[in-house]
């Protein structure tokens, strides 16, 4: 088992990792939507966050020796359900036929407030 860090994604908030590497597999930690060279939350609407933790997310997998395109499973959490539909037009520009397996849940609040967080579970390229 190894600790993944990149400053290409959000540093940890908190004791844990940004991801770790277990033998193929890559465990991310919750992704969200900050600008790593700024530490500033990304927009204000729920399309905006989520790009940006999307591009957080491919940028720590392509560190940590996957990819987008090798994500497996993904667990979204946003804070408004409403939100959904704006969200998966987002996630269809990272993800492809065959999508990941994927939860998404409304939470009640996530750390700094932001709208959406996503973690994944992903192979690491051969």
């Amino acid at each position: 088992m190894k600790a993944i860090q990149t400053d290409r994604a959000p540093a940890a908030i908190g004791p844990y990792s940004q991801a770790i590497d277990v033998g193929e597999m890559i465990f991310t930690s919750g992704i969200i939507p900050v600008i790593p060279s700024t530490g500033e939350i990304e927009g204000e609407d729920a399309p905006s966050q989520a790009r940006q933790a999307f591009k957080n997310l491919a940028a720590l997998l392509e560190d940590a020796g996957s990819g987008i395109d090798k994500v497996i499973k993904t667990t979204v959490f946003i804070k408004d359900m409403n939100d959904f539909a704006k969200i998966n037009k987002v996630y269809e520009e990272f993800f492809c036929i065959p999508y990941p397996a994927r939860s998404c849940v409304e939470v009640a609040r996530l750390p700094k407030d932001v709208l959406i967080e996503v973690e994944a579970v992903a192979e690491k390229k051969a």
